[in-house]
């Protein structure tokens, strides 16, 4: 499976799980560390871990198994590295004080809930910082 189908298989879980604000970074232009980044907001502990482990247990169905998982669900932050896709799952709290859609600024970003932006990449049309 292709990055970007890793990416929309991730965004997709967490917004059926009513993850708010889901969003897709194209991060490969600017970055080696991966090719997108998904980024959601839980609203409590226990759905947030219910976002996470939604999105694992999706990948995991499509033979995508992350290499590594940081965080916990009580600290408001949960990162899956899936090698070219990084899922973070924030509490409203945590995502507001990382704000990663404002630190990668400058790359194409991709609504998923809310306004969905279609077709481009992956079926995914991405908006130019």
């Amino acid at each position: 499976m292709d990055s970007i189908g890793i990416a929309e298989a991730a965004a997709g879980a967490a917004g059926e799980h009513k993850a708010e604000c889901v969003v897709l970074l194209s991060i490969r232009s600017v970055s080696v560390i991966a090719d997108y980044f998904v980024i959601c907001t839980g609203l409590s502990t226990k759905h947030l871990q219910a976002v996470v482990d939604a999105v694992d247990e999706r990948l995991d169905q499509l033979g995508v198994r992350f290499l590594r998982k940081e965080g916990k669900a009580e600290t408001g932050w949960v990162l899956l590295d899936y090698g070219s896709v990084i899922c973070h799952v924030f509490s409203r709290e945590a995502r507001e004080f990382y704000d990663l859609e404002r630190l990668w600024g400058d790359v194409p970003i991709a609504r998923v809930n809310g306004a969905v932006n279609k077709p481009a990449e992956g079926g995914l049309t991405f908006d130019h910082a």
